[in-house]
């Protein structure tokens, strides 16, 4: 399988790919790309204004269309049209560069059309604010069927996603099916807490992942003795840290291994590797706080897992594209070599023969999302055989 390349650079490509593994409609999609297909000729930085034009035309459109069948007592329609258009503004607010005009307003309608679709659909999340050393992060709590108590995950972000991305690649769905809770959380340096609060982000993951920890705890649908952590993208460097620090996670697992980002930072520099994001070096100093290019180096310097992998000491599970273009499958094997004292380890690198090859699972997210969530049924006690597996056992 391959991305789907419409464009003539793979920055664009890959946000529309991730719109269509997210929810997006393939009329839509072509609707809102034809008119700039020209514009994107120049690389990933050019012509990001006219990409957040398109979107949010359609947006807005889609928004018009909800408020009508709201108003007929429509609501389960509307809501499907508002979730599309919370994807459409949050992808064309996530290709722009900081302070581009503009962006706040389309991140605040985001958030707006998300929070109308929840409520008219009476979707399976609740938004929650984590309380943080410094201000909040900003969370969506998804439960499985039943009283519980059921076992949990945290699941987090990479460098440019948000929880409403984490929660649209169906993870949370795919556990709920298997009887885990999910926690999708905007930690610092992502989503609403980096946009709304500032907040930069924390290499030592362990600060903010605790405060999750901390949360389920409080949950009498959660048992506390079975929580597992998660992360995609730059989470493949949250995760393994957060486990290997916090003894309270029962297992772990990485949408992508991310092994050695300081030494990625390197390599972009040298343009080896594909950039997630257009203004990428814009982006980086805005999410960690730096003041210019040698702050951000020294702020992302410690973001190595060597010496971190080996204090993991519950099952983990890493996961990589065969084809990823933006974090070399090197790292893979690197997180898995050094996972010494882990009991239970696995390494599961995708290939074209099922799918999920470029950068965690761009191209198809449902191998990586099934494989996941497996994993942690079979390592925190969830149940991955279904209904009729249930009934027999219950039997």
């Amino acid at each position: 399988m391959a991305l789907f390349e419409y464009f003539p650079n793979y920055i664009w490509n890959l946000s529309v790919s991730i719109a269509m593994e997210s929810g997006a409609q393939l009329g839509e999609i072509i609707d809102m790309c034809q008119p700039i297909r020209d514009a994107a000729a120049n690389g990933g930085d050019a012509g990001t204004p006219q990409f957040m034009a398109q979107w949010v035309a359609m947006a807005d459109k889609l928004i018009a269309l909800a408020d009508e069948d709201a108003a007929a007592g429509r609501d389960l329609s509307a809501s499907n049209k508002l979730e599309r258009a919370s994807l459409y503004l949050i992808t064309a607010e996530r290709m722009q560069g900081h302070g581009a005009p503009g962006r706040k307003a389309t991140y605040a309608a985001a958030l707006h059309a998300f929070e109308r679709s929840t409520e008219l659909g009476a979707l399976n999340r609740v938004r929650v604010e984590i309380p943080l050393a410094d201000g909040t992060m900003p969370a969506l709590y998804t439960r499985p069927a039943g009283a519980g108590p059921h076992p949990a995950v945290v699941y987090c972000n990479g460098l440019d996603s948000c929880k409403e991305l984490l929660y649209w690649s169906r993870l949370p769905e795919a556990l709920a099916q298997r009887g885990i809770a999910t926690l999708c959380v905007d930690q610092p340096g992502s989503g609403e807490a980096l946009r709304l609060q500032d907040l930069p982000v924390d290499p030592h993951s362990e600060h903010w992942a605790s405060r999750a920890v901390d949360w389920l705890e409080t949950r009498a649908e959660v048992d506390p003795a079975r929580i597992g952590m998660t992360g995609i993208s730059l989470g493949g460097h949250f995760a393994p840290r957060a486990v290997a620090y916090e003894p309270r996670f029962a297992s772990g697992a990485v949408w992508g291994a991310n092994h050695d980002w300081a030494e990625v930072q390197q390599k972009r520099l040298r343009r080896e590797g594909e950039n997630p994001v257009p203004h990428y070096w814009a982006h980086v100093m805005w999410a960690f706080g730096a003041d210019d290019m040698d702050d951000f180096h020294a702020k992302s310097a410690e973001m190595r897992l060597d010496g971190v992998m080996e204090r993991i000491r519950v099952p983990f599970l890493v996961t990589h594209g065969e084809r990823d273009r933006q974090i070399a499958l090197d790292y893979a094997h690197r997180s898995f070599d050094q996972l010494t004292a882990s009991p239970r380890r696995e390494l599961k690198i995708f290939t074209a023969r099922e799918g999920g090859v470029e950068h965690v699972g761009a191209d198809n997210m449902a191998y990586g999302r099934d494989y996941i969530a497996d994993w942690f049924g079979a390592t925190l006690g969830g149940d991955n055989r279904g209904a009729a597996g249930r009934r027999e056992r219950a039997a």
